[in-house]
């Protein structure tokens, strides 16, 4: 395919403000990834927009195998899906309240907030 450029699973995006972390979470617009390694301001960070990942998780949450969840950008944390969270994908482990991590497979579909 002469059009051909990648699969996606790996999308290069501006590092913004602050830098990232390596395994930190990042919206750039539509964007939702986990970044691949640590990079400082206005570097060019790898984000995996697919895969399986362990999240934190906000403790009050309670998330059920295959439930769909959300990213709560301002609390820097997995949720349920609501009222400006972001689609991001589904648990694949069940937690339950007081738990402050799950793992979630992302979609690696473009987002926007509830």
């Amino acid at each position: 395919m002469k059009t051909y450029i990648q699969n996606g699973h790996l999308i290069t995006v501006p590092t913004p403000a602050g830098g990232i972390a390596s395994g930190d979470a990042l919206i750039v617009g539509s964007i939702f990834g986990i970044a691949a390694y640590s990079s400082a301001e206005g570097e060019p960070v790898e984000l995996s927009t697919t895969g399986v990942f362990q999240m934190p998780k906000a403790s009050a949450a309670v998330l059920t195998v295959g439930a769909r969840v959300a990213w709560d950008n301002t609390a820097k944390q997995v949720n349920a899906p609501g009222t400006g969270r972001f689609p991001i994908g589904v648990a694949v482990e069940a937690a339950e309240t007081g738990v402050t991590s799950v793992v979630v497979r992302l979609d690696g579909i473009a987002t926007a907030a509830a």
